[in-house]
Protein backbone atom coordinates (compact mmCIF):
# COMPACT_ATOMS: atom_id res chain seq x y z
CA UNK A 1 0.00 0.00 0.00
CA UNK A 2 1.07 3.73 -1.20
CA UNK A 3 0.48 6.55 1.29
CA UNK A 4 0.79 10.25 -0.23
CA UNK A 5 3.82 12.79 1.82
CA UNK A 6 4.91 15.94 1.16
CA UNK A 7 7.33 16.06 -1.27
CA UNK A 8 8.77 19.39 -1.82
CA UNK A 9 7.28 23.24 -0.03
CA UNK A 10 7.70 26.53 -1.17
CA UNK A 11 7.15 28.68 1.90
CA UNK A 12 5.35 32.16 1.79
CA UNK A 13 5.97 32.86 -1.54
CA UNK A 14 5.14 36.05 -3.33
CA UNK A 15 2.53 36.59 -5.88
CA UNK A 16 4.36 38.50 -8.47
CA UNK A 17 1.69 37.98 -11.89
CA UNK A 18 -1.68 36.95 -12.13
CA UNK A 19 -2.16 36.43 -15.74
CA UNK A 20 -6.25 35.44 -16.54
CA UNK A 21 -5.43 35.11 -20.37
CA UNK A 22 -3.14 32.20 -20.25
CA UNK A 23 -4.01 28.32 -20.45
CA UNK A 24 -3.12 27.35 -16.93
CA UNK A 25 -1.21 26.50 -14.29
CA UNK A 26 2.10 28.57 -12.18
CA UNK A 27 4.62 29.87 -13.31
CA UNK A 28 7.66 29.33 -10.67
CA UNK A 29 11.09 30.32 -10.85
CA UNK A 30 13.73 27.59 -11.85
CA UNK A 31 15.97 28.47 -8.78
CA UNK A 32 13.28 27.69 -6.85
CA UNK A 33 11.38 24.29 -8.22
CA UNK A 34 14.88 22.80 -8.38
CA UNK A 35 15.76 23.78 -4.31
CA UNK A 36 12.37 22.25 -3.21
CA UNK A 37 12.94 19.48 -6.08
CA UNK A 38 9.06 20.05 -7.41
CA UNK A 39 9.67 19.22 -11.44
CA UNK A 40 8.47 21.32 -14.43
CA UNK A 41 4.71 20.00 -15.00
CA UNK A 42 4.36 18.35 -11.29
CA UNK A 43 1.03 18.69 -9.72
CA UNK A 44 1.22 21.20 -7.00
CA UNK A 45 -1.36 22.55 -4.02
CA UNK A 46 -1.21 26.26 -3.61
CA UNK A 47 -2.68 28.02 -0.39
CA UNK A 48 -2.87 31.32 -0.52
CA UNK A 49 -2.34 32.76 2.67
CA UNK A 50 -3.92 35.48 2.34
CA UNK A 51 -7.68 34.37 1.48
CA UNK A 52 -7.09 30.87 2.48
CA UNK A 53 -8.00 29.41 -0.73
CA UNK A 54 -6.57 25.92 -2.27
CA UNK A 55 -6.58 24.93 -5.22
CA UNK A 56 -4.44 22.21 -7.53
CA UNK A 57 -2.52 23.30 -11.19
CA UNK A 58 0.60 22.02 -12.50
CA UNK A 59 4.26 24.03 -12.65
CA UNK A 60 5.88 25.89 -15.42
CA UNK A 61 9.42 26.50 -14.94
CA UNK A 62 10.14 30.57 -14.99
CA UNK A 63 13.40 32.35 -15.52
CA UNK A 64 16.32 31.37 -12.99
CA UNK A 65 16.73 34.36 -10.64
CA UNK A 66 13.55 36.09 -11.68
CA UNK A 67 11.86 35.27 -8.41
CA UNK A 68 8.33 35.06 -10.45
CA UNK A 69 5.55 33.35 -9.05
CA UNK A 70 2.49 33.62 -11.19
CA UNK A 71 -0.96 31.88 -11.10
CA UNK A 72 -2.12 31.49 -14.84
CA UNK A 73 -5.31 30.86 -16.35
CA UNK A 74 -8.23 30.67 -13.96
CA UNK A 75 -6.29 30.37 -11.38
CA UNK A 76 -5.23 34.08 -11.48
CA UNK A 77 -9.04 34.88 -10.27
CA UNK A 78 -8.05 33.22 -6.85
CA UNK A 79 -4.65 35.73 -6.01
CA UNK A 80 -3.66 38.92 -6.63
CA UNK A 81 0.08 40.48 -6.70
CA UNK A 82 1.42 40.68 -3.69
CA UNK A 83 -0.41 37.94 -1.82
CA UNK A 84 1.32 35.33 0.32
CA UNK A 85 1.45 31.24 -0.87
CA UNK A 86 2.49 28.01 0.17
CA UNK A 87 3.32 25.33 -3.21
CA UNK A 88 3.48 21.97 -2.34
CA UNK A 89 4.10 18.87 -4.21
CA UNK A 90 3.22 15.25 -2.76
CA UNK A 91 4.68 11.92 -3.84
CA UNK A 92 3.04 8.45 -3.02
CA UNK A 93 5.61 6.07 -1.62
CA UNK A 94 5.11 3.15 0.62
CA UNK A 95 4.87 2.72 4.38
CA UNK A 96 8.70 1.34 4.13
CA UNK A 97 10.00 4.36 1.99
CA UNK A 98 8.14 6.99 3.87
CA UNK A 99 10.29 6.13 6.96
CA UNK A 100 13.26 7.66 5.49
CA UNK A 101 11.78 10.32 3.42
CA UNK A 102 12.53 13.81 4.57
CA UNK A 103 10.69 16.43 2.57
CA UNK A 104 12.81 19.55 0.88
CA UNK A 105 11.11 22.99 2.46
CA UNK A 106 12.42 26.45 1.12
CA UNK A 107 12.15 29.33 2.64
CA UNK A 108 11.94 32.90 0.77
CA UNK A 109 11.64 36.20 1.32
CA UNK A 110 9.49 38.76 -0.33
CA UNK A 111 11.28 39.09 -3.22
CA UNK A 112 10.96 35.25 -3.45
CA UNK A 113 14.55 34.69 -2.78
CA UNK A 114 15.85 31.80 -0.87
CA UNK A 115 16.84 32.46 3.04
CA UNK A 116 16.43 29.17 3.80
CA UNK A 117 16.11 25.42 2.99
CA UNK A 118 15.47 22.45 5.49
CA UNK A 119 14.31 18.49 5.12
CA UNK A 120 12.00 18.69 8.47
CA UNK A 121 9.07 20.33 9.73
CA UNK A 122 7.67 20.31 12.95
CA UNK A 123 4.99 22.44 14.41
CA UNK A 124 6.17 25.21 16.00
CA UNK A 125 9.96 24.66 14.96
CA UNK A 126 11.60 25.02 11.95
CA UNK A 127 15.06 22.73 12.23
CA UNK A 128 18.04 23.09 9.67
Amino acid sequence: MNITLLSGKIHRATVTQAELNYVGSITIDQDLLEAAGIMEYEKVCVVNINNGIRLETYTIAGEKGSGIICLNGAAARYAQVSDKVIIMAYAQMTKEEAQKHKPNVVFVDDNNRITRKTNYEKHGQIVE
